[in-house]
């Protein structure tokens, strides 16, 4: 039984989001939950805040417990880019982009 948790509109790019879902993909929830508890980046928790929510979501699906589980898929996709100007001498501008990202987190049982 597979279960899934989606969380649109981060605001963080998605790069930034990879950068710690491509260590914890594959990974059984357990493992996947000690390694995004110690990692430094703010991403780290909004990726653990939505497998938490995953495991929720299989827990009420099928009863499983978050030990059965593993991550079968998980990735991260650009969302709108919001154009912003930042104002530079002589009355020029720069164009800042302010990213935004959807994320996927799938569980399964460990099988």
């Amino acid at each position: 039984m597979e279960s899934r948790s989606i969380q649109k509109d981060i605001r963080m790019p998605a790069r930034k989001l990879r950068r710690v879902i491509n260590v914890v993909r594959g990974k059984t929830v357990t493992e996947a939950r000690k390694i995004l508890k110690f990692m430094p980046y703010f991403a780290a928790r909004m990726v653990e805040k939505n497998l938490e929510a995953a495991v929720a979501n299989a827990a009420e699906k099928s009863g499983m417990p978050a030990e059965q589980l593993k991550i079968s898929e998980i990735y991260a996709d650009e969302s709108t880019t919001l154009k912003r100007g930042k104002p530079r001498a002589q009355g020029r501008i720069y164009k800042r982009f302010r990213r935004s990202s959807h994320l996927t987190v799938k569980v399964a049982d460990n099988k």
